[in-house]
Formats: structure tokens, sequence, C-alpha cells
């Protein structure tokens, strides 16, 4: 009996090690699966991570790419333009007729805008007498020399007063905007609110400005300054001192800031504004409010350039013109 038993009892405990080792293989088999499962998911997302930095990283190329093409191509567009100015001169000196294709700026109704107000022509009051005569005398002679030379009488008056088919339209390519550089800047002797600068534009001679900037601007940031200047404004007297020209600025009730050149420039450095050919008057006609017809237009965009109807002010290979910090205002 105790043989049996002993046989019967071997076999139970060879039956319960067969049990735990079967379970203890399950549990493994179970552990594999489940890691193999695991395994499988992560290689499909590593694979989706590697395309995905893939795809940026095509991205990237593609916009340094598209960055460098863009910059070539305001280059080029830049040279263009000064090539297109260059040929205008030269056809206009060599008496070839302009002949103007309508646009927008044509067709555009900026008299319905209020005339914005300057310094330099706050006490702007021509005399219609002294302003009419100069113009009367060069209308005259334009008319003895009409038959022998058409263009050279026509740009004659274009100069002077009465305005003909070939007059430029009425935008910012008739301004003659320069960069210039503040030699000296002092306080007006008779006018509390008033500056009197010396700048150089580029000429033999330095222009006298005067400025009303005393309230916004300290004198010693103004020495040596450079500067944005409109040089063919009609020179006005302010109380005793003959104002040749205007500093131009980004300007509030509140805030006046001097526009910034681009760094580089130099005076006499001329302000051209891409689809706007610049043909500045020699000096602007106070009747036909020229500056005062594109004054509203002149602002700064939300990244402080100085632009006119979104075109921004360029110093050709340089840069373009800013105001400090004033963003959406006018300049004057």
């Amino acid at each position: 009996m105790c043989f049996a038993r002993n046989i019967v009892i071997k076999k139970i405990i060879s039956l319960a090690n067969f049990s735990i080792k079967r379970m203890a293989m399950n549990e493994r088999l179970l552990r594999l699966e489940t890691n193999a499962i695991t395994a499988e998911e992560m290689v499909k997302k590593l694979k989706s991570e590697v395309a995905e930095v893939k795809r940026l990283s095509a991205q990237e190329q593609n916009k340094a790419r598209v960055k460098a093409l863009e910059a070539e191509n305001d280059h080029l567009r830049n040279e263009i333009e000064e090539w297109k100015n260059k040929l205008i001169k030269l056809e206009i000196a060599n008496g070839i007729k302009q002949v103007l294709l309508p646009s927008q700026d044509m067709t555009s109704k900026p008299q319905e805008d209020q005339p914005l107000k300057t310094s330099a022509l706050a006490e702007d009051t021509p005399k219609p007498l002294a302003t009419n005569e100069p113009n009367q005398k060069l209308g005259d002679k334009a008319n003895k020399k009409k038959k022998e030379k058409p263009a050279e009488g026509k740009s004659t008056k274009s100069g002077g007063g009465g305005a003909t088919s070939e007059e430029p339209p009425v935008d910012v390519g008739r301004l003659d905007l320069r960069v210039g550089c503040i030699i000296s800047a002092k306080k007006h002797p008779d006018a509390d609110s008033l500056y009197v600068e010396e700048i150089d534009v580029g000429e033999e001679k330095a222009r006298t400005v005067v400025s009303g900037l005393v309230k916004f601007v300290p004198v010693e940031e103004l020495q040596n300054r450079h500067v944005v200047v409109l040089c063919n404004l009609k020179p006005v007297k302010m109380r005793g001192i003959t104002s040749e020209a205007m500093v131009m600025c980004a300007s509030t009730p509140e805030k006046v800031e001097v526009l910034l050149p681009p760094v580089g420039s130099i005076p006499g450095d001329e302000i051209h504004v891409e689809g706007y050919p610049r043909v500045p008057d020699p000096v602007l006609n106070p009747k036909k409010k020229i500056f005062e017809t594109v004054a509203p237009d002149l602002k700064t965009n939300s990244e402080r350039v100085a632009v006119f109807k979104g075109a921004a002010f360029t110093v050709l290979g340089k840069g373009v013109v800013t105001a400090p910090s004033l963003i959406g205002v006018s300049i004057k």
C-alpha cells in the first residue's frame, strides 16, 4: 500500500510540475507576443517620425531657396527701376517725348483727401504775380522755340507753370527725396519751436532748413544725423530765415520721429519707390498742390517702413527707409 501511494504521489507531483512549467511557458509566450506588438507599434511610430523629419527638412530647404529667389528678384527689380529712370532722363534730355500710359494713379481721386499741413509749407503764401511772372517768361521762351525745338519747349513749360499732355502723373515720383546729413542744428533766434539746420544733400553747398522739431527731438540728436530730405519745395521764409527743403518725419499729434535712411547711405543718395518712376519737378509749383495731393498716401507700414501706397522708400542697393518706432502713421 505504501508503495502504491508513493507512486501516486510522484505522478501527482510530476503532473503539477508539468502544469507549472506549461503555465510559465504560456506566460512567456504571452509576454513575447505583447513585446512583439509593442515593438511593431514603436517601429511604425519611428517610421512616421522619420518621414515627418524628412518633410520638415525639405520644407526648410524650400523656404531658404524661396527667400534667396525673392531677394534676387528684389535686387533685379531695383536695378530695372534704376535703369528705367536713367533711360527716361536721357530721353528727356535728348528731346524725346514721354508717352504716359493710363494707370490707377491717374484715375484715382487724391484731390478728395484733406491737404496735409507741413512745417515747410505752413507759412508758404505765394503771391500770384511773383509766381506767375517767371512762369510767363518761361512760357514765352518756349513759344518762340516751339517750331524749332518742340520737345524743349514742352520741357520748359512743365518746369514752370501750365500742365501739358506730357506732364508726369501726380505721385511720389514728382518729389525730389534724397538722403541728407545734418551738419549743424540750432534753435531759431526768433521762434522757440523751430530749429535751423544746415544739411548736406550732395550738392556743392549745404541747404538751410527750418523744422518745427523742438518739442519732439533734442537738438543733440540732430547733430551729424542722416535724414530724408524733400529738396524741391519752393523756398519759403519762416520767421525771417529762408527754408530750402524739408526734413521728412513720421508724425502723430503726440510724437514725431525723423525718418532713418538705410545703413550705408550717403548725402545725395536718391530715394526711389518701386512702380513710380523718379521724375522730380525742379521746383514744386505751389498752385498745383502736388505735395498736398501725394502726402495722404505717405505713411509707415506695420514694419515701420516708409511707403507710398504700400510701396517702400528705397535707396537702391542699400535698403529701405524706416521710422524708429511709429507704425501706420503719416509722413510729412
